[in-house]
């Protein structure tokens, strides 16, 4: 099904290209949908005309974002619900809700960099919890890395493993000191890099939050405030969660 927006210029394309495959050793699932939009030019030209940009309060994402269009997030969600059931197992009793929905563009170079900006981070411990992302600029742009931590050997998080990837992550800062002022872009001796996210413009996947990734970032490429231009992204994040129970975060 095509779903309109408001906007007419975007629609989801009905013969865009779906892939579900599994990443890792925790064979974690990872939707990758191609040809997502029949165009992105209407998206792309709200994302400069219309969007105001500012730090996410929410992250530590290292560039700044700005609101999608709430008509644009409505399609997404609606042309992407069921599938998102089905391949995340999410209970038939828990609804969507939406977490945040943003445009985003990198724009903190390297020597400002944070030193957890300068590792692989995850979006949420909790279960349901999924990012959505859909590459919009024309690139080409950096891929998305997925990345295990070497001594715990995890490659996603949960509650319970929190504090043992904590532990282990403290222990090697305490012997090797705060990592270097970069961004990662390949393995090193704390994460390796098992697989990546090829970037192609109006690619949308799928992935649950507590997936340990990373934009493998090249600053003379990929760092750039013109949605134009630069590396422009959807993402949203939603979360399941069982009817009439609080989210928390």
């Amino acid at each position: 099904m095509i779903y309109a927006l408001q906007d007419p210029s975007f629609e989801v394309n009905r013969a865009a290209r779906l892939a579900v495959r599994p990443v890792g050793r925790e064979r974690t699932p990872l939707i990758c949908i191609d040809n997502f939009a029949v165009d992105t030019q209407g998206l792309v030209a709200a994302a400069r005309d219309n969007a105001a940009y500012g730090p996410d309060p929410t992250s530590r994402y290292p560039g700044v974002r700005a609101r999608l269009p709430e008509a644009y997030v409505r399609a997404v969600v609606g042309s992407l619900l069921r599938l998102l059931f089905e391949v995340y197992k999410v209970p038939t009793s828990f609804g969507l809700k939406i977490v945040n929905a943003v445009y985003s563009l990198i724009t903190t170079a390297e020597a400002n960099l944070e030193p957890p900006q300068r590792n692989p981070h995850f979006d949420s411990v909790r279960p349901h919890y999924l990012a959505i992302l859909h590459y919009l600029g024309e690139g080409p742009f950096c891929d998305t890395g997925l990345f295990r931590h070497r001594e715990t050997g995890f490659e996603s998080l949960s509650a319970a493993r929190m504090d043992s990837y904590a532990e282990a992550r403290a222990r090697y800062e305490a012997a090797h000191g705060e990592p270097p002022c970069a961004y990662i872009k390949d393995s090193n001796d704390q994460y390796e890099l098992y697989d990546r996210i090829e970037y192609r413009p109006n690619r949308l996947v799928v992935y649950p939050g507590a997936v340990l990734h990373s934009g493998l970032v090249d600053p003379d490429i990929d760092i750039s405030a013109d949605p134009v231009h630069g590396r422009l992204t959807a993402n949203l994040f939603v979360d399941f969660v069982e009817a009439g129970a609080k989210r928390h975060e």
